[in-house]
């Protein structure tokens, strides 16, 4: 007989995403008349920008001709890409990255989960809490966490608590770890950390020879001038970062998956002989060996997000759902609720009213007002009385959904 990975065994109940859609279908077959309005998951709405629609239409057609047709390309992405990438994303912020330090792939979630198979199973781990929920599950799932605590965190993870008690800024940890999962601007809270608030934790981890692993999807969010737009716009972030970024929330690629990882060449680790080796030569080996890299057609119309057309595109994407995240924002607000980020994600991180479990509130939601949300026990611990609501819905829909809670919900 087979064994199965035990460490699977220790994942509490359903994935947080799956609990959310069996409650909404329960209620929808019971209720099959209610106009629900989905404010949950971070999915967008809007169509791809033009730009990237004319440029897959005509890889599309390259495929259709010998002369230009495609077969497997560079696992780690085309260079017509990268190249977009390190113009467009670290040049313009002064940042040096060199070409073979960056992976193209399938999205920021898939490399934030898989990142940990290069790393020692014995490896510490620290990650913020609330938290997305893929940093903690994949270390669970490869046996890097213990066991769970009736208090709701693992015996082997280091929690880093963010609440509306400490600004949502993470304190630097007591015991030394040597993975840091970083979110900025935080999902699901919405919020960030200062350009001195990184340096922190640049140094923390300069002095414990820790890693980073920075989650930079949501960057062409941000509007205040403190935040940086990578981690490697602080001093000495490359010989300890590594950074995920993503197409689909910038450029609405949730559907079509385009993604890109940056792993420096002098970032090292230690194997079990004490020798040093670089990550960038692991992830590379790791992404070659399990994927055979994103689309030709995918990646046409990500380096289209680039060009003037594209860029233009995009900032008119962006401020469409930031002007929903502002609308919902202060809705909450006229309702007397204590309301964080809005301001620099697409992400709104709420206090439940009068301390209610935020799974109650989430069935409160629904039932009342047909509004679904996202609860923020699903993200951990510190997100118990807490809820997020995300900016990606339309327009119409947001300012329905404002209408209700202010007009109907009552609490």
């Amino acid at each position: 007989m087979a064994y199965i990975n035990d460490n699977y065994l220790k994942l509490p109940g359903s994935y947080l995403f799956r609990e959310v859609a069996r409650r909404v279908a329960a209620f929808k077959e019971s209720h099959p008349d209610a106009d629900i309005i989905r404010l949950g998951i971070g999915d967008v709405t809007q169509p791809l920008p033009q730009a990237s629609i004319d440029a897959m239409h005509k890889a599309v057609d390259e495929m259709a001709h010998q002369e230009t047709f495609r077969g497997y390309g560079p696992e780690q992405g085309y260079d017509f890409l990268i190249e977009k990438i390190i113009e467009n994303t670290y040049k313009k912020h002064g940042i040096d990255i060199a070409k073979n330090e960056i992976f193209v792939s399938d999205g920021a979630k898939s490399d934030c989960g898989n990142i940990q198979e290069i790393f020692g199973v014995n490896n510490t781990i620290a990650i913020t809490d609330p938290v997305y929920p893929v940093y903690l599950d994949t270390n669970v799932m490869a046996g890097r966490t213990g066991t769970l605590g009736a208090d709701g965190h693992f015996a082997g993870v280091t929690y880093l608590n963010c609440n509306a008690e400490n600004d949502f800024t993470p304190a630097l940890p007591e015991k030394r770890v040597d993975m840091i999962y970083l979110c900025c601007p935080n999902n699901p809270t919405g919020t960030t950390l200062s350009r001195k608030e990184l340096k922190k934790w640049v140094d923390y981890a300069k002095e414990n020879e820790s890693i980073l692993l920075f989650d930079a999807a949501y960057d062409a969010y941000i509007t205040e001038a403190d935040v940086p737009h990578s981690i490697y716009e602080i001093e000495g972030a490359k010989d300890v970062a590594i950074e995920f970024r993503s197409f689909s929330k910038t450029a609405g690629f949730t559907g079509t998956r385009c993604g890109y990882t940056v792993v420096p060449k002098g970032l090292r680790g230690h194997a079990a002989d004490g020798s040093l080796h670089d990550f960038n030569s692991l992830w590379n080996r790791r992404h070659t060996t399990k994927f055979n890299g994103t689309a030709y057609i995918v990646q046409r119309g990500a380096e289209a997000v680039f060009s003037e057309e594209g860029q233009q595109q995009v900032r008119a994407l962006v401020s469409y759902y930031m002007e929903n995240a502002r609308i919902i924002r202060e809705g909450l607000q006229s309702k007397g609720m204590q309301v964080y980020g809005g301001i620099n994600a697409p992400y709104i991180w709420l206090k439940t009213p009068d301390n209610m479990p935020s799974w109650d509130f989430f069935d409160k939601l629904l039932h009342e007002v047909n509004i679904v949300g996202t609860p923020g026990a699903g993200f951990g611990p510190c997100g118990e009385g807490y809820f997020r609501l995300t900016a990606f819905g339309d327009r119409e829909n947001t300012l329905r959904a404002i209408d209700r809670i202010k007009n109907k919900l009552h609490f």
